[in-house]
């Protein structure tokens, strides 16, 4: 019989490997912000110019627009700061636009005449300036990202998007932000919310208050990672309460996103 003495030898070698890529993926995990539920206030501004006055632990602000110095500063406040990019929809005003393939582009997003849907099915086709925008968030120093528009099978895209073509789509963002060393938001993806947990570090959620869908981001909480919530139209009285029984943290903003009014439940 052949004996081949090599094989105890790579065998212990592929174990080694697997070991040290444990040991990598878990220093990543431990040097990535990882925010927990209910630590304080958060700030959500994607318009006008940031007021870094504002009483909170964690802001929100667009990618394109806010500058390094800008997140230097929040950090030199004690603050975190979530970098906000669109990836599943397109917009006609941002400046690597031409880079996105016109077969991509879909229906408009209802009630944003300047977004139109992304074929997230094929986004190895706009793989390139969505790279490039989660690498300028990481060189700008953000701690985490929000990437926008990832649950597109849920609305009318112009494409027949599947649930499935869903979680590829946004397990392949999560992994672009975490080889960045960025950890990354789930937004508004609730059905999902329960596959996804794992690949994601926290959540950012629209109104779940109102439409009665925060509790699809429990597994969130139960996997002990942050879940910020943002209601528009409903009053703190009648969310506050439950959010914090929830362990979210919670605000109240107008649509357009200025840095005031802000209304933290804390």
């Amino acid at each position: 019989m052949y004996h081949n003495r090599l094989l105890p030898q790579i065998a212990v070698s592929t174990i080694l490997v697997g070991m040290l890529l444990l040991v990598a993926a878990s220093s990543a995990d431990a040097a990535r912000w990882m925010p927990k539920p209910g630590t304080g206030a958060w700030q959500f501004q994607l318009q006008g110019k940031i007021d870094t006055s504002i009483d909170a632990d964690v802001y929100e602000v667009d990618g394109f627009d806010v500058s390094k110095k800008t997140v230097r500063k929040l950090h030199s406040q004690g603050r975190k700061v979530i970098c906000y990019i669109d990836v599943g929809s397109w917009e006609t005003y941002r400046p690597d636009k031409n880079l996105f393939p016109k077969s991509v582009l879909g229906k408009k997003y209802d009630g944003y005449p300047n977004e139109r849907w992304l074929d997230i099915r094929k986004y190895k086709l706009f793989a390139k300036p969505l790279k490039q925008r989660i690498a300028m968030c990481a060189r700008k120093g953000f701690d985490g990202l929000e990437p926008d528009n990832i649950a597109g099978f849920e609305n009318d895209t112009g494409f027949p998007l599947t649930a499935k073509d869903q979680l590829r789509f946004n397990r392949w963002i999560a992994r672009q932000a975490h080889r960045k060393g960025l950890s990354v938001a789930l937004k508004n993806d609730g059905s999902q919310a329960k596959q996804l947990v794992g690949n994601f570090d926290f959540a950012v959620v629209e109104q779940c208050f109102q439409y009665n869908e925060c509790g699809q981001y429990l597994p969130f909480i139960r996997a002990n990672k942050a879940v910020y919530v943002v209601e528009y139209e409903a009053a703190n009285n009648t969310f506050c309460g439950r959010a914090e029984k929830l362990r979210f943290n919670a605000i109240g903003k107008e649509y357009d996103l200025f840095a005031r009014p802000f209304r933290p439940c804390t």
